[in-house]
């Protein structure tokens, strides 16, 4: 029987230049699939019921997400303001993700990724370790933003503030919506910034 040499197994290095549109996307649906599935198991472990985590409570479930989300965009806008841009630097992987998308297809992308995170984090992990570890373990595993203090304390306030949303209104629907709301704005924004770059180089040229 033949015998594996595990030694000449070699991981490589992939940078943002090695990836194509198909290899992102490729990676984000395995990425999202595994993380809802993740999510799932740990309902069933602690005996949830997935659709009970969706109730439907209107209007509080859209004014918080959305306030929230608001809350979001302009702690965002506030540090790209006041700080180099390199502290929000995440390496061009949003720009490559959103900044040639259709509307429909940012938007598409943020319900997928909003709906299979929140399924894991707010409902799987804060379960077990309520918000505060919770919003640690998002933080720690968005590793692009851990290069600077000041994006690491923003994604775990974000994080800490879907989850204490979803506890005061009762509904996985709440940071889904808010969720949702800040990947696609900022999608759009991206897309909007990456058009008018290539309609001033077509210009210049």
């Amino acid at each position: 029987m033949k015998k594996w040499n595990f030694r000449n197994v070699k991981v490589k290095k992939v940078s943002i230049d090695d990836l194509d549109d198909r290899l992102l996307l490729l990676n984000l649906g395995i990425t999202q699939f595994l993380t809802v599935l993740i999510g799932i198991i740990l309902l069933v472990v602690q005996e949830q019921n997935l659709r009970g985590l969706f109730p439907i409570k209107l209007p509080d479930m859209v004014l918080w997400g959305g306030g929230l989300a608001l809350l979001v965009m302009a702690a965002d806008f506030l540090v790209a303001r006041v700080a180099d841009e390199e502290v929000s630097d995440d390496g061009g992987i949003n720009e490559m993700l959103f900044g040639k998308r259709k509307i429909w297809e940012i938007a598409g992308i943020s319900l997928v990724v909003a709906l299979c995170e929140e399924i894991l984090f707010r409902g799987g992990i804060q379960f077990w370790l309520g918000p505060y570890w919770t919003s640690i373990l998002f933080a720690a595993i968005h590793v692009r933003y851990l290069r600077h203090w000041l994006m690491t304390g923003l994604v775990f306030s974000i994080s800490y503030g879907l989850g204490w949303v979803y506890l005061h209104t009762g509904t996985l629907w709440t940071p889904v919506i808010a969720h949702f709301l800040v990947d696609f704005v900022m999608g759009c924004l991206i897309r909007y910034r990456s058009n008018k770059l290539d309609d001033e180089e077509e210009e210049e040229a």
